[in-house]
C-alpha cells in the first residue's frame, strides 16, 4: 500500500511538472513560470553560459518563452510575453561594465535610425545601472517584456524600472539574438541549439 501511494504521489510530481528544472554550472534554471497575472505561462527556451575571452564566465542566462522558437527573428517579432533570466557568475559586475557592454550590443545589432527613438529610454536604463552600483556573484537580473506596458527591470528580486515599448525590448533583444550577437554561441543555446541546456 505504502509503495502504491508512493507510485502515485511521484506520478503526480512528473505529470504537474513539480520539480522540473534545467541546470547550468550549478545555477538551476525553472522550466515554467509565470511573469505577471493574466499572461499566458512562459517556457525554458533555451539557456547558457555567457563568456567572455572563451573562457572567463560571466553569467548564465535562460530565454523563456510562451512557445518554442528556434529562430532569432521568430523570437524578435514575437509580441507576447518574454523572460531573459541572467544569474550572474563573477565576484561583482560594475555599473560602468554593464552599462559599456549594453551600449556596445545596442550600437552592433541595431542601426542609428532605430536606435535614435531610444535615446532616452537608454540612458534611463544606464541611469538605473547607476543607480544599483554593482551586482556581486549569485545576484540575479530579469528583464520582463510585459505586452503593452514595456521592459520590467527586476535585480535581485527588486523592480528597479519599467522601459515601456516594445521597439525597446526588441533593441535590447537583439543584444543576445541579433545579426552581431555578443556571445554567438550563447545565441544558439538560447534558440535551443548545439549545447543548449533542456529541462529535464
Amino acid at each position: 500500500m505504502i509503495t502504491r501511494t508512493l507510485g502515485l504521489f511521484l506520478a503526480l510530481l512528473v505529470t504537474s511538472g513539480v520539480g522540473h528544472a534545467a541546470e547550468v554550472e550549478g545555477v538551476k534554471l525553472e522550466e515554467r513560470l509565470y511573469i505577471a497575472q493574466g499572461l499566458p505561462e512562459l517556457h525554458l527556451n533555451g539557456a547558457g553560459v555567457r563568456r567572455k575571452l572563451l573562457v572567463a564566465k560571466v553569467y548564465v542566462i535562460g530565454l523563456y518563452l510562451s512557445q518554442k522558437k528556434t529562430a532569432s527573428d521568430a523570437v524578435l517579432a514575437d509580441p507576447g510575453p518574454k523572460r531573459l533570466a541572467m544569474h550572474i557568475l563573477q565576484k561583482e559586475v560594475t555599473a560602468d561594465q554593464l552599462i559599456a557592454s549594453l551600449n556596445d550590443g545596442l550600437a552592433a545589432n541595431n542601426q542609428p535610425p532605430e536606435l535614435a527613438p531610444l535615446e532616452q529610454r537608454i540612458r534611463d536604463l544606464a541611469a538605473m545601472m547607476r543607480e544599483v552600483g554593482r551586482i556581486t556573484e549569485g545576484g540575479v537580473v530579469l528583464l520582463d517584456y510585459l505586452p503593452g506596458i514595456g521592459t520590467r527591470v527586476t535585480i535581485n528580486g527588486v523592480v528597479r524600472r519599467t522601459i515601456p515599448g516594445e521597439d525597446f525590448h526588441r533593441a535590447l533583444m537583439r543584444i543576445w539574438l541579433g545579426d552581431r550577437p555578443v556571445d554567438g554561441r550563447l545565441k544558439r543555446t538560447l534558440l535551443g541549439g548545439s549545447d543548449s541546456v533542456l529541462p529535464f
